[in-house]
């Protein structure tokens, strides 16, 4: 492990773009991948399946495995059982307060004749597909995290996609049955993201693809957007701590160590302004890896260019480091932890005080875990009932109301050279002045 302490004041320019620079290796198998979904477009199941031996070395049987899920939650262990039950609970009541109303008002000036009743309607897509990753380890957290709001939105077709294995782990087919996945495929990789795109003979299409994975899965994503939509291209995971001179060591290593088993490419961050602090968090880091059942995977995430732990001049430094890292994951450890959060505006999701680590957030506490990474977080925000609903505007004006307005639309219309939109307002006044 080569994690130390740097200076942020002292970071040379190649060493500052290894932080802000983090890109999800999209590029490097763009090619590959677009070869994967073109076969699976054109020649459904029959590619998903060799992709299935190629990549996961395992002969598929039934491609759709939504049978399994009920037997699944019926056999795992009481104890499994209801911390899937408490975690959907809590992400289906964090997300129902998401919800939106529809909503009409009347506008215009107060005293004037004229009236027009304006507002906006929200309406669930139609389809969705949630892709939920597997391989090195399986991820029934994502399946909550995808299906719940999709159906909290009242999506009315979700299917869910999860690479296939000899025995696909039981507790990822329970969280989806108890989540309300309607379809669950065996399926991964980029071959998924291109069977729910386009269907397959097992696979209905669906209208949007949203949730995590590798690089294949998100280069499919890019390959497949425009004829879906997407939520949005998501790299390995991230963690950001700004810690001051109060905060724990051992918690601060402990957060950095969870998210470093996701991925030998997880980025992984530490900034204090206590070169103290610092020092003691790099010391407990090496004294915890050991006990860590990824110690090789955390090890790796721990040499990448973009982990580190950094010490700041002050706490201003710090967060104009954190603020243009953009943090898929954010913790704050700090003694007036709100005051920071006052100074951030870029994170995925945000995480304060010394009780609540990351893993809160990435399993049971409510909030969603699918979240911008590589600075996605400073154009957009995190996986929401938003992701699943389209808004549609609604407007009806009376006579009056469209009278007050002719003006203003007759001499904008013919300032852009479009008479007809002129004409379509002087017709409803046609005889007026006879």
């Amino acid at each position: 492990m080569t994690l130390g302490v740097r200076a942020v004041s002292e970071l040379s320019p190649a060493e500052r773009a290894a932080f802000f620079d983090r890109d999800a290796g999209v590029d490097e198998v763009r090619g590959d991948v677009r070869e994967i979904v073109g076969r699976v477009r054109e020649e459904g199941d029959v590619a998903v399946r060799e992709f299935c031996r190629k990549f996961d070395d395992v002969e598929v049987g039934n491609l759709d495995v939504t049978d399994d899920a009920e037997r699944a939650y019926e056999a795992i262990d009481d104890d499994v059982r209801e911390a899937i039950e408490t975690a959907a609970a809590n992400v289906r009541a964090f997300h129902e307060r998401q919800v939106p109303d529809d909503w009409r008002d009347s506008f215009g000036d107060e005293g004037t004749t004229g009236h027009r009743e304006l507002g906006r309607r929200f309406r669930p897509l139609d389809s969705v597909g949630v892709y939920a990753p597997g391989g090195t380890a399986a991820y029934p957290s994502s399946v909550l995290m995808g299906v719940v709001p999709a159906t909290v939105a009242g999506v009315e077709h979700v299917a869910l996609a999860t690479p296939p294995a000899d025995e696909i782990n039981p507790v990822t087919l329970a969280a989806a049955h108890v989540a309300g996945a309607d379809r669950i495929y065996s399926v991964g990789g980029a071959q998924a993201i291109g069977a729910l795109a386009y269907g397959t003979e097992t696979v209905t299409s669906v209208g949007k693809v949203v949730g995590p994975g590798n690089k294949w899965v998100t280069a499919a994503k890019a390959e497949v957007r425009g004829d879906v939509d997407i939520d949005f291209l998501a790299g390995p995971s991230e963690v950001l701590v700004l810690a001051d001179d109060t905060a724990d060591p051992d918690l601060v290593a402990a957060d950095l160590l969870a998210q470093a088993e996701h991925d030998p490419n997880a980025s992984v961050v530490a900034v204090t302004d206590d070169e103290r602090v610092a020092e003691a968090v790099v010391d407990a880091a090496e004294a915890q890896i050991d006990d860590r059942e990824r110690a090789d995977v955390i090890r790796a995430a721990l040499d990448n260019d973009a982990s580190g732990v950094l010490c700041a001049r002050s706490m201003s430094e710090a967060v104009l480091f954190a603020e243009e890292y953009a943090a898929e994951h954010l913790s704050i450890l700090a003694d007036d932890d709100e005051a920071l959060l006052d100074r951030i505006t870029n994170a995925g999701s945000v995480f304060l005080g010394p009780y609540t680590p990351v893993a809160a957030g990435d399993y049971a506490s409510g909030t969603n875990h699918v979240l911008p990474t590589s600075g996605g977080a400073k154009r957009y925000g995190g996986l929401s009932v938003d992701t699943f609903l389209r808004s549609t505007t609604v407007q009806r004006l009376d006579r009056e109301g469209l009278d007050a307005l002719s003006e203003t639309i007759t001499t904008l219309a013919g300032a852009e050279g479009l008479e007809a939109h002129a004409e379509s307002v002087r017709a409803r006044f046609d005889g007026d002045d006879e």
